[in-house]
């Protein structure tokens, strides 16, 4: 059992829980996906490469799936149903622009 605090179990542990219900709930996925996937690249290295070179003579698969799988949400984003497209998460700043974008490429309001 790890105890509060003991590194690096603890604090992975910790990234990947964070991370994991950011990334499903779409809430900054793209930073949280990528934390997480260096994570998990740094399980593989750190604890799995050290008994086999391949994933499947090290037990490694899950750690390198998670951590490819990330890494791919990082480049594509949550999707259209992730939280942050939601107007309670939208930045008023956001709104606030676009009229004026409009109105400078000669668009009528």
């Amino acid at each position: 059992m790890l105890s509060a605090g003991s590194r690096p179990g603890w604090y992975a542990a910790v990234i990947q829980l964070a991370g994991g219900v950011l990334v499903a709930l779409g809430l900054g996925a793209r930073t949280a996906a990528f934390v997480g996937s260096g994570s998990m690249a740094f399980a593989y290295f750190d604890v799995h490469q050290r008994t086999g070179l391949l994933p499947m003579q090290n037990g490694g698969e899950a750690a390198v799936f998670f951590c490819w799988t990330l890494l791919l949400l990082v480049f594509t984003g949550p999707g259209v149903l992730a939280a942050d497209r939601l107007p309670l998460f939208r930045g008023a700043a956001r709104e606030s622009t676009r009229p004026q974008r409009e109105q400078h490429l000669g668009v009528p309001a």
